[in-house]
């Protein structure tokens, strides 16, 4: 296919594809589907071998968010049956991490819940960030607090931070339909801010909130403007008790589909699938790999992931290997131009979705597929609450 051929030459050269090839790639058939997936899959190995960064969610704060993104569990008024509770303290949060970097994860996510930290908070993750750093030589931590005031990047970055996480999530015209208590010009501010500071930027997007195709390639052509380290790709969990609980509108393919455009557009940053893997990806999460460099271990914010050993067995059987520490995650010329690559996740965020912060809402893929099952039919019975790990007295998903 010419427009493969041209993709491929394009992303070993790092050229932007035009918005129509990166349009015609989400147009592709299912006949096609294995072509895109091989075609992204050279750009990725081009770039990142066979190599595959594992990132670890810390829930610092859950719920109690005063913003009203529609896409999460965290949201203003929402019922939505999740964990509740305020800061962890920097020995709990330590305790918490120190379980996925011993899974094998090289990054911790540090998320709370909320628009955005008080000077107070920055002091509080501050200290966070110093307890995990202390314990855990080589470890990179990325932050995820929501909209930043001036300085408080550069506090961060002088704390040991590494990156800081803010999704954009959706294309700039219709942030209005999913969000109306900060503007998405909000959250370029805060990107641009962790840039400034010296901190790797991860910035992605949320698919499957009833978005159109334009919509996809608008805010992945305004990530590559933004030019983060990281681009976590979220697929929407539709929560109970949260505006967009209707809205399952992926199939595997689709989400196949939108990771290989989004490489072909920023083939050389850290690609990372985000909340939703399990539900929508499903059976073929292992092929996604092939276009996507990260991924999440374990359980994610407000609800529970893949079990950790699936996650590596997974990656495995896959032919696969971790990444591990000592190794740099981005090629040369993006390592030695800044802080690093970032990783993080959720409807926005440390690669997962959030609401000021970041709201998780990636969900778990233990309970088996009934029988009659149809790739059409809403997957509820794959999303769980998490109810261990972080803010309770259960061991954690690592």
């Amino acid at each position: 296919m010419d427009l493969l051929n041209t993709l491929v030459d394009k992303g070993l050269r790092r050229e932007l594809p035009t918005r129509e090839e990166a349009l015609a790639v989400l147009a592709t058939s299912d006949d096609d589907l294995l072509d895109v997936v091989a075609a992204a899959g050279k750009v990725r190995r081009h770039w990142f071998g066979r190599r595959v960064k594992l990132n670890y969610l810390v829930n610092l704060k859950s719920g109690l968010c005063p913003e009203d993104c529609s896409y999460c569990s965290q949201r203003l008024g929402a019922e939505t049956g999740i964990l509740k509770y305020t800061w962890l303290k920097p020995d709990q949060a330590s305790q918490a991490a120190a379980a996925g970097l011993a899974g094998g994860a090289k990054r911790v996510c540090l998320v709370a819940s909320g628009r955005g930290p008080t000077d107070r908070d920055v002091d509080r993750v501050a200290g966070t960030i110093k307890a995990i750093k202390e314990q855990n030589e080589g470890v990179e931590v990325c932050a995820c607090l929501g909209l930043l005031s001036d300085g408080q990047a550069e506090r961060l970055r002088e704390a040991g931070a590494d990156a800081y996480n803010h999704n954009l999530n959706t294309s700039e015209s219709t942030y209005g339909d999913i969000t109306t208590t900060h503007t998405y010009a909000d959250r370029v501010d805060t990107v641009n801010k962790a840039h400034a500071a010296g901190l790797s930027a991860c910035s992605g997007l949320i698919a499957g909130m009833g978005e159109t195709d334009e919509d996809l390639v608008d805010v992945v052509y305004s990530l590559r403007e933004l030019d983060p380290d990281s681009v976590p790709v979220n697929f929407l969990i539709p929560v109970e008790g949260t505006p967009l609980a209707k809205e399952w509108n992926l199939t595997p393919q689709r989400c196949l589909r939108i990771l290989a455009m989004v490489r072909f557009v920023c083939p050389d940053v850290e690609v990372r699938i985000a909340g939703g893997r399990e539900v929508h990806l499903r059976t073929m999460q292992p092929l996604a790999l092939n276009l996507a460099n990260s991924i999440f271990l374990g359980d994610y914010l407000t609800t529970e992931g893949q079990a950790g050993k699936a996650d590596l067995e997974m990656i495995a059987d896959a032919g696969f290997e971790v990444e591990g520490t000592g190794e740099v995650t981005l090629p040369a010329h993006r390592a030695s131009a800044g802080a690093g690559g970032c990783g993080s996740h959720e409807g926005g965020g440390c690669g997962s979705h959030e609401g000021g912060g970041v709201c998780g809402t990636a969900a778990a893929a233990s309970a088996p597929a009934p029988a009659s099952a149809s790739a059409s039919e809403p997957r509820t019975d794959l999303v769980a609450v998490r109810r261990r790990g972080a803010g309770t007295d259960l061991a954690p998903n690592a």
